[in-house]
């Protein structure tokens, strides 16, 4: 590297330079922006720099799937040909683009000026066809019209109640329009300890998949002695069919903010970190903007408000890694580190991210904590169920016809839920309808009149999830989507544990052969049999989940998994 190559280097990672391991992935990010890759040299003064080994740079440059090893031009388009994009031809965009400039997916061009490659889920599920050139989301992709819209996402909000999306749908919401954080205001005149019994009284559960009881976690947290405590946004959404959270962030950051700052106070954290998949890169300056607004304001910093509460937030960027979403794989990332899950117990509420004691809840669940402190827990059952409390975002995507978020309370039936999305599209009939994304279950008709709550939708067998309902007319292929499913998997399989590592890999080969109809005389019992590997000895959420709508469709479909038979789920 040249002396001018070096100081520009320098300069771009020197805010890292002081949190050493911790920096490496920010610093990552800053020296690809530079350079469009990181090189040997590059990664060698970066490893000086933070006090990393050099073998510990290239393992983490080479696990996330965004960071680069070799030359690739500072231009990429990413096109997502994850299921809601394969339904919309999403396939079809990318190689056209590719023929277009005479490249392979994955190619760049000899002048280093473009990259063209092919994308996992970029959470824009409800704008399909979907693709992102550098830092900017084109959507509504239509070849034949040669038409599409290019910038900020417009947010799609619907549902019969309006509580956490109140200030969604109208771009971003300031401070002085959300307001001076009225429920954190009100949560600094509590106990801390009267503020966890609240959460638990509410009855809120995790809305990120995993639906443990948030007051559980707020509470053995807050009795964890240690010198340092955190608060973690897992922002990183990455099930396909899942934008919920895009939404809430883009729109309305401060409702997030604030349900941190009341976390923070209630287990005497004094550190948050927003951990935002880097996917959603136009949502970076609207989170950095939105807490400079809170520290100018006060709310955040050193002794907030006067009350001896001081607690400050930093966004943190992945690389693309469906992994990081698991939360110790995030808490890894957070250090600096490959994306690998930990192996439980010890537990996040004792042992999180720097091994120090850590609440981690995803976008919604902290969303939901101002509207607790705000009306009380009585109030807020009030809405819902019994069992399922509160109000819930569902992603509907697919075969609709009105995509978008949609707020209700729990209890209501999936058949009004499809019916407020305005039903199939163009009058076709409903196949099925993916539920909790690619790591859920397929319903059917039989199921329209099942109540989204927790304990009606588990008693159907069916996962709640992320909030993902992705709805298949009768005119899809389901061994095309099934195909998709599998590609993703073993995509994105960390390879930590041998179940999911070679799991995924045998699953996505069998249901190429199903989606190719050369369907070999074992494949049935073979995918069953893998399937059932995966999520009985698999170390973490992504491969415990990997075979769940394949093992469903297997139920449901058992035809379209033997050769040579045709099934009225291909529309035949």
């Amino acid at each position: 590297m040249t002396v001018t190559e070096t100081s520009q280097l320098h300069t771009a990672i020197e805010p890292y330079i002081p949190l050493g391991r911790s920096g490496l992935l920010p610093a990552l990010h800053a020296a690809q922006k530079i350079y469009g890759w990181v090189s040997e040299p590059v990664a060698t003064e970066i490893a000086k720099a933070l006090r990393v080994p050099l073998a510990d740079v290239h393992g983490v440059i080479e696990f996330y799937s965004l960071f680069y090893n070799e030359p690739t031009s500072t231009h990429v388009i990413r096109v997502c040909t994850d299921v809601a994009c394969a339904l919309k031809g999403g396939e079809g965009i990318l190689n056209h683009l590719c023929s277009h400039h005479g490249l392979k997916p994955g190619q760049t061009t000899e002048d280093l000026s473009l990259t063209i490659e092919a994308s996992p889920c970029l959470g824009l599920c409800e704008h399909a066809p979907v693709a992102l050139v550098d830092d900017q989301a084109e959507t509504n992709i239509d070849l034949e019209k040669d038409t599409y819209e290019l910038g900020r996402p417009p947010s799609h909000v619907y549902g019969t109640i309006r509580l956490l999306t109140a200030n969604c749908g109208n771009g971003t919401t300031s401070l002085p329009k959300y307001g001076d954080y009225a429920a954190f205001k009100k949560a600094l005149g509590m106990k801390p300890e009267e503020i966890v019994n609240e959460v638990k009284a509410s009855g809120l559960v995790g809305r990120g998949g995993a639906a443990f009881p948030a007051g559980i976690k707020w509470e053995g947290a807050a009795k964890a002695e240690a010198d340092q405590k955190y608060v973690v946004c897992n922002a990183d959404e990455s099930e396909p069919g899942t934008f919920k959270d895009r939404v809430l962030l883009i729109d309305d950051p401060h409702r997030t903010i604030e349900g941190m700052l009341i976390a923070g106070y209630a287990i005497g954290a004094s550190k948050g970190y927003i951990y935002i998949r880097a996917e959603y890169p136009y949502i970076f300056p609207v989170l950095e903007n939105a807490l400079k607004e809170s520290r100018e304001a006060g709310l955040l910093g050193e002794n907030i408000l006067g009350a001896g509460f001081s607690f400050d937030i930093e966004v943190r960027v992945g690389a693309g890694a469906y992994i990081c979403g698991e939360e110790t794989a995030l808490f890894e990332s957070i250090e600096g580190k490959r994306g690998f899950p930990r192996i439980k117990p010890p537990f996040p509420t004792t042992h999180g991210v720097f091994g120090k004691p850590t609440v981690i809840n995803n976008v919604e669940t902290l969303c939901n904590v101002p509207l607790i402190v705000s009306q009380g827990s009585a109030e807020y059952r009030k809405i819902g169920t019994e069992k399922s409390p509160g109000p819930k975002l569902f992603c509907v995507s697919g075969d609709v016809e009105r995509t978008g978020v949609y707020e209700i309370p729990f209890g209501v039936t999936l058949r009004e839920l499809l019916e407020m999305a305005g039903g199939v599209k163009s009058g076709k009939g409903l196949k099925s309808i993916l539920f909790g994304g690619a790591a859920g279950a397929f319903a059917t008709s039989e199921h329209l009149d099942v109540k989204m709550t927790f304990e009606d939708l588990r008693a159907a067998g069916l996962p709640l999830g992320s909030g993902v309902v992705m709805v298949f007319d009768e005119t899809r292929d389901m061994r095309q989507v099934l195909k998709s499913l599998g590609h993703f998997f073993a995509h994105e399989s960390c390879g930590k544990c041998y179940p999911c590592q070679m799991g995924t890999q045998r699953q996505k080969e069998i249901l190429d052969r199903v989606a190719k109809g050369k369907i070999l005389p074992e494949d049935f019992n073979r995918l069953q049999d893998v399937g059932w590997t995966m999520t009985d000895a698999s170390l973490c959420g992504l491969g415990q989940t990997a075979a769940s709508a394949v093992l469903s469709a297997m139920k449901l479909w058992p035809e379209i998994f033997v050769e040579g038979q045709m099934s009225q789920v291909d529309g035949q």
